[in-house]
């Protein structure tokens, strides 16, 4: 069948991006889907850093690649041997296939799942195989989602089911930046009701972190970032403070604030001097975690002897630590009964073709969370 893609052919474009215009709106031909697959209509898709730093050559896919992997649509119809969707089921997207058979599927962390790495690493489904083809060229998925597309073929384990009474727009932001933002707080950081927390970053990640932690019941909630307009945004979403991090005395103000360092600092700047910060404003005895994804190449320096001396965790935490099967539906009902307020997070509703301005936006730091609605 034929599906409308957002073809990226060459990474690392100049901006601006609506003069550029890296991603291409390109008519496609997409295969049936093959056994433990099945073909979902998008409703809903957002753009995330994760895309950006395709896009700008950070985090270097092959190309051409289809973008988009945090999203949400219907299932339209099954390939052979799929048993847990049936056509017209409303899915949440999610950008690591779990393989359910690795060693960390099976010990339950199916974000770390091996298969599906290396299938997203190299622009496969969890099957090895490629479904998008323009004429003779095929093109990559990108992490086996590809959901700036009217229509995508992807795995079974690319996708759980949601109750249909959950709005798509919404639930597209379950797919990433709630399981990251979110998980990274109540998974990865283990927040307990009364402590204290600092989210440094706030974007779309972050203030879903923020919600996270308004959610877990933090007593203080310290929200960093470079942006006066996020710091707003935060305090309106629950933040107790906002501090600036070039302010000369941020680190002192954030250890008055919390009496001597938050229990839990979450970074999701993807940038070193960000997590740096956030290491720094941890007390002795608490935890940092890092869901930002900086360049490769990028080193973070700190006191090493901190680690036993202060009895100090520094933790990663990929796709929030998340349970897809488990925390999504939780997410989601979370949502409904207004603990965690997303669409607080969505400032900006895009067709397809607007997808170059959409970016372009993202990269200039003018919006949180911008969502294509397809029709």
């Amino acid at each position: 069948m034929k599906t409308k893609i957002s073809l990226l052919r060459k990474m690392g474009a100049t901006r601006p991006y609506t003069e550029s215009k890296p991603l291409e709106i390109v008519e496609a031909e997409l295969d049936d889907p093959g056994p433990g697959e099945v073909l979902i209509k998008m409703a809903a898709a957002g753009l995330c850093h994760s895309d950006l730093s395709v896009i700008n050559g950070d985090r270097p896919r092959d190309t051409p690649v289809a973008l988009g992997h945090e999203a949400s649509g219907v299932i339209e119809a099954v390939g052979p041997g799929v048993k847990r969707f049936v056509p017209g089921d409303h899915v949440v997207m999610v950008f690591i296939a779990s393989c359910g058979h690795c060693v960390p599927c099976a010990e339950g962390r199916p974000a770390l799942c091996e298969p599906g790495a290396v299938a997203g690493g190299k622009g496969t489904l969890l099957t090895g195989d490629r479904r998008i083809h323009i004429g003779d060229e095929v093109v990559n998925h990108h992490v086996g989602v590809s959901a700036f597309s009217t229509y995508a073929v992807m795995s079974e384990n690319s996708c759980v089911k949601i109750p249909q009474n959950i709005p798509l727009d919404k639930a597209a932001l379950l797919g990433c930046a709630v399981l990251t933002g979110v998980g990274a707080v109540m998974n990865s950081g283990d927040l307990k009701m009364g402590q204290s927390c600092a989210i440094v970053g706030l974007g779309g990640v972050g203030l879903a972190a923020l919600l996270g932690a308004v959610a877990a019941g933090a007593s203080t909630i310290v929200a960093v970032d470079l942006s006066e307009s996020k710091r707003a945004h935060a305090l309106e979403l629950g933040a107790t403070h906002v501090i600036d991090p070039r302010d000369a005395n941020a680190m002192e103000k954030v250890k008055g604030w919390t009496d001597g360092g938050v229990d839990l600092a979450v970074e999701l700047a993807g940038a070193v001097p960000a997590l740096e910060f956030a290491y720094a404003i941890t007390r002795r005895g608490g935890t940092t975690v890092t869901a930002g994804l900086p360049h490769p190449e990028a080193k973070m320096s700190f006191p090493a002897v901190s680690l036993t001396a202060e009895e100090r965790n520094l933790k990663g935490s990929y796709v929030g630590s998340c349970v897809p099967v488990r925390d999504i539906p939780r997410y989601a009902q979370m949502m409904e009964q207004g603990q965690l307020p997303i669409e607080k997070l969505m400032t900006h509703r895009l067709k397809l073709e607007e997808i170059n301005e959409g970016f372009e936006r993202l990269a200039a730091g003018d919006a949180i969370r911008q969502v294509i609605i397809f029709d």
